[in-house]
């Protein structure tokens, strides 16, 4: 069983999850590219489970007073098609430093207004391996499954080596890495999260 410190409430306030963020190591383009593209899938998984839309993220950014640094649909998307794997060259561009905490931000606020649905698809998904069902056999499970994988198949770029198997597998993974970034303190571990994954 999977377990996740919860505390009852959340004392860091936007400016101090800011200065938690600060330290970056010196990164290569290939590992911009990495934290890039680990960015956008953490979202599209959000979405996928929980039906956001660009609104509830600039509400976010809002609320986390980063709306200068994302402060309208165009500039979301621009950020998000900053990941390589996206179709078309449109609008993409280089991300910051700067966005990137921005948008660290906004995942775990929106992880953690929804903490209570993410835990539910968790839990069931332990249910599922428990009794050694499939996942998309829960209506839940199979319902994010279905939206993750084809919204990743319209948005992204086309690849033979990627699998309704691999994309599943890719799907419940971040699911469980979202129970974690619900958490308090989860704005650090996606942080330190995208500077591991920036390594390989």
């Amino acid at each position: 069983m999977l377990k996740v410190m919860h505390s009852a409430a959340d004392p860091a306030t936007p400016n101090s999850q800011w200065e938690d963020l600060i330290k970056l190591p010196t990164l290569n383009t290939v590992q911009w590219d990495n934290i890039k593209t680990q960015l956008d899938l953490v979202l599209l998984a959000l979405e996928s489970l929980t039906e956001i839309g660009s609104e509830a993220m600039l509400s976010a950014a809002v609320n986390l007073n980063l709306e200068s640094r994302v402060p309208d649909r165009v500039a979301l998307w621009r950020l998000r098609q900053s990941n390589p794997l996206r179709k078309g060259q449109g609008g993409r561009k280089k991300l910051d430093v700067e966005e990137a905490r921005s948008l660290v931000l906004i995942i775990c606020y929106l992880a953690k207004q929804h903490q209570e649905l993410i835990r539910r698809a968790v839990g069931l998904l332990e249910q599922m391996a428990e009794n050694n069902r499939e996942p998309h056999q829960a209506a839940l499970l199979g319902d994010y499954i279905d939206a993750f994988c084809n919204t990743y198949q319209e948005r992204m770029e086309e690849d033979d080596q990627i699998s309704t198997e691999l994309l599943t597998h890719l799907a419940l993974k971040l699911l469980v890495d979202l129970l974690f970034y619900s958490a308090p303190g989860g704005h650090r571990r996606l942080w330190l999260a995208l500077i591991d994954s920036a390594k390989y």
